[in-house]
């Protein structure tokens, strides 16, 4: 079949009742070359796909994959220096979105389209009250009161005279998909729009999505790197890899039964609550190869574990391997679909040294050891600046108590604004504190491992002299320097010659890789670790696990995890601190939390992560502002099982042991188990 017939598979193929409708956007042979540095850069090669009435289409893949160019090329938002290098159809409203005039383009941005944006924060004005900037769009400050209401923002008519900067990550991402949905587009393309929301914001936002098709009836392009999210509310899936579409298909068919190598290996690289704490974590060896030099044939070819001889060849087009299911392979679905028993899995596991099969999370120290840090009733407080003459107190930590093991793995997890990142930033010296006591064992101060990578290591610097400073500072002989620096960064899997490159010459995973091999060429007693895989693919991510427990293990340090996500904090951690506006709320085994969580908001946080054919369920409402925190227990507004004196300024609430389980710590009056 060539590509033509492909594409026309693709429109024709039945799925739901109004598969026959016309399609609100329909993308025919496209291809989207962009000319950087006097190279081009094949972003979308040759991808046909369409979006029905009334259905949210997930589209998934790693980064680079072409997954935001496809949705720019549907809002007519391609760079002019694009336009000349490419070729195919993209129609919405029946408007060709690459070759109209710009005035068409943006008619039909206005009439019919709507986008929602990873970071609203880059989207929306800060200067401009958020109510004038969904007015602007809705057309009238009484329709503006009505999206807002309509997005669940509560309190509207007060929310419209806040600034962007007032409102929580959760309010803002609303404010957003307000805007999209004002004058009832026919398509929205939401480009990442959950990725650096937190578990129960996220579920907020995907049941949102799905209500507003109900209400509304657009379409929406929910692009996403994670699988599980497009599994929560995508009516179809469609997973691209290198420019190009691999798999196309009914949600329920693309996960139960994955016809393409690459889409096997994202869902097997996935982690989640069930996920095995023993071993190596699978991933998807190698990476998204540049899209300056695609290789020839299939593009994932050279990260197959199935790869023939054509496979290098010749450049599959999708084919229908079942009625609206399309894959893009040269086997047969039965040839790629997974063994039953994954003891007869192929090796899927990044070509990097791992870590043997062990468990993930072991503590190495022993119980009589004193602990690698020990905290004692910490308090923090900020002045910032709320009004042109006004400053308030902001208690980002409320009296925290925490001990961790010499040689133990502790998970810190909570929602943005918990004080999470502020504990660890007072850990390792980088935020003095106002009250309390913080211990650490050894001589060697603990070093961090930050979120964004790229924005922790020096542009200026090559690799080798970042780890040569941290050598220096140690007093290790500069004779010392070159053996020292080329056995760390063989730690982490990284050749010789990246101590020549600088940042911006390696990619995501290798930036990744560098942030640990400098913080651990001299060995330190404790790894801090401040969200270092929220912003990764999931086969990325579950690479970066496996380095940290390799390195704990080999390096004999203590690991301070801090994360959102309770399935990576249960990967990687021995225990649990869950913490909330500035206090741990509970603690105790990682097992234990998870499985039976006694706190309501720890409840609610397992509840809220996502999972293929489990609906999330989030706690209702938004955090409370750490400028202002509830009286008595702080999460008492959004809790299930909250009395009246759960309110009382005068409660106090320490964690004590769990009645029948003193390893367990929790605060809150009526601690159960499930």
């Amino acid at each position: 079949m060539n590509r033509h017939d492909a594409a026309a598979a693709v429109a024709s193929a039945p799925l739901r009742a109004d598969a026959s409708a016309e399609p609100v956007a329909d993308v025919r042979d496209l291809a989207v070359t962009f000319r950087r540095g006097g190279r081009r850069i094949h972003a979308v090669r040759g991808i046909s796909l369409d979006v029905r009435p009334g259905e949210i289409l997930g589209l998934v893949g790693e980064s680079g994959s072409g997954k935001s160019v496809l949705g720019m090329s549907m809002l007519g938002l391609l760079p002019e220096d694009a336009l000349d290098h490419t070729s195919g159809e993209v129609s919405v409203a029946g408007q060709d979105m690459l070759r109209g005039s710009p005035d068409v383009r943006r008619r039909v941005r206005r009439s019919h389209l709507g986008a929602v944006f990873q970071d609203p924060m880059t989207s929306l004005n800060p200067t401009m009250r958020v109510g004038r900037q969904v007015t602007e769009a809705a057309g009238s400050v009484e329709e503006a009161v009505r999206l807002l209401q309509a997005v669940g923002i509560p309190d509207a008519e007060r929310r419209m005279s806040s600034f962007p900067h007032e409102l929580s990550g959760g309010l803002r991402q609303r404010v957003m998909i307000a805007m999209a949905v004002a004058g009832n587009p026919s398509l929205v393309v939401a480009d990442e729009p959950t990725t650096a929301l937190d578990v129960m914001v996220q579920a907020q936002v995907l049941a949102l999505l799905r209500s507003l098709v109900s209400d509304i009836g657009c379409s929406f392009l929910l692009i996403t790197h994670d699988l599980g999210v497009a599994a929560q509310v995508a009516d179809r899936i469609a997973v691209m890899y290198a420019g190009r579409l691999v798999e196309l298909g009914p949600t329920e068919t693309v996960l139960g039964s994955a016809a393409h190598p690459y889409n096997i290996g994202l869902m097997r690289s996935r982690l989640s609550l069930s996920s095995p704490r023993t071993g190596t974590l699978a991933t998807l060896r190698g990476e998204v190869p540049s899209p300056a030099a695609p290789p020839p044939g299939c593009p994932f070819q050279p990260r197959c574990d199935l790869a023939v001889d054509d496979c290098s060849r010749i450049l599959p087009d999708p084919v229908p391997v079942a009625p609206g299911h399309l894959s893009a392979c040269l086997l047969a679905p039965a040839a790629v679909a997974p063994p039953a028993s994954a003891a007869d899995a192929p090796d899927s596991t990044d070509s990097a040294p791992q870590p043997p099969a062990v468990a993930l999370a072991a503590p190495n120290g022993a119980p009589s050891d004193p602990p690698a840090v020990r905290v004692r009733n910490l308090t923090k407080t900020f002045r910032v600046k709320t009004g042109p003459l006004r400053r308030r107190e902001l208690r980002a930590l409320r009296g925290v108590d925490l001990d961790v093991a010499a040689g133990e793995s502790v998970a810190i997890v909570g929602e943005s604004g918990s004080g999470k990142s502020t504990l660890l930033r007072a850990m390792c010296g980088l935020e003095p504190f106002d009250h309390g006591e913080l211990t650490l064992a050894g001589r060697s101060r603990p070093q961090m491992v930050f979120q964004d990578a790229g924005a922790s290591l020096t542009p200026w610097l090559t690799v080798g002299a970042l780890l040569g400073e941290r050598l220096r500072r140690a007093h290790v002989p500069r004779a010392e320097h070159e053996e020292r620096i080329s056995a760390s960064l063989a730690q982490v899997g990284l050749p010789d010659e990246v101590a020549q490159a600088r940042a911006a010459q390696l990619s995501g995973g290798q930036r990744q890789r560098v942030s640990l091999a400098r913080a651990t060429v001299v060995p330190p007693e404790v790894l801090l670790c401040d969200e270092p895989t929220s912003a990764l693919d999931v086969s990325l991510a579950s690479t970066v696990l496996n380095l940290i427990a390799g390195l704990r293990r080999d390096l004999g340090m203590a690991v301070v995890f801090v994360t959102h996500d309770l399935s990576v904090a249960r990967i990687v951690g021995d225990r649990i601190a869950v913490m909330y506006l500035g206090a741990i709320v509970e603690q105790g085994p990682v097992e234990d939390v998870v499985s039976r969580p006694a706190h309501p908001y720890t409840k609610a946080l397992v509840g809220a992560v996502p999972d293929f054919g489990v609906t999330p369920a989030a706690a209702v409402g938004e955090p409370a502002s750490p400028l202002a925190p509830p009286p008595g227990c702080a999460f008492h507004p959004r809790c299930p099982v909250a009395e009246e004196v759960c309110a009382d300024a005068d409660l106090e609430l320490r964690l004590l042991p769990l009645r029948g389980a003193r390893e367990r710590g929790v605060a809150c009056l009526k601690p159960e188990l499930i």
